[in-house]
């Protein structure tokens, strides 16, 4: 096998999981659904864009989101999570990549978010300038199980194909 311009493909894995509580509102992929419980976090707890980023950062061996947006600043309370999206995004395009496919299990009980996937995929895709067939987003229930099951938390898996070319 010749090492003479290859392509460099990665993938990368994220996970965040956030508290539910009433009086905050729920914010995932930077849209905002209507329920009784929203997630708490120090930024605005889009738990879905954290994951994401994290999958991102990692596929480019990039850190992760505590590395560049830790909790301990005060500057990052209440923040847009959006902004930490378009920070990696950045970070990946100075480093030579570009995103191939990203793929995200939102693990919720309720609300039913399938109808808040046509917004979720399109500010993605938005914020990333990335095509929709290539954003993937999902859900799916703890049936009463856990923390989650128990509607006391919402969590988040995320990948990220990334693309390097040689040059």
């Amino acid at each position: 096998m010749s090492d003479r311009n290859p392509t460099d493909f990665r993938t990368g894995i994220g996970y965040d999981r956030h508290r539910l509580s009433a009086g905050t509102p729920l914010i995932l992929g930077g849209v905002t659904i209507p329920h009784e419980k929203g997630l708490t976090g120090h930024s605005d707890a889009d738990v879905l864009i954290h994951a994401l980023v994290d999958a991102l950062l990692g596929a480019a061996a990039l850190g992760d989101i505590g590395t560049h947006f830790p909790d301990t600043d005060p500057k990052w309370k209440g923040a847009k999570s959006e902004q930490f999206l378009k920070h990696a995004a950045s970070l990946l395009k100075e480093n030579g990549f570009t995103i191939s496919f990203i793929d995200c299990i939102i693990l919720a009980e309720k609300p039913k978010l399938s109808p808040y996937f046509p917004s979720i995929r399109k500010n993605l895709s938005a914020i990333l300038n990335l095509p929709l067939d290539r954003i993937s987003v999902k859900a799916k229930t703890e049936e009463g199980l856990d923390s989650i099951g128990q509607e006391l938390a919402m969590a988040v898996f995320a990948s990220a194909t990334l693309v390097r070319h040689p040059g």
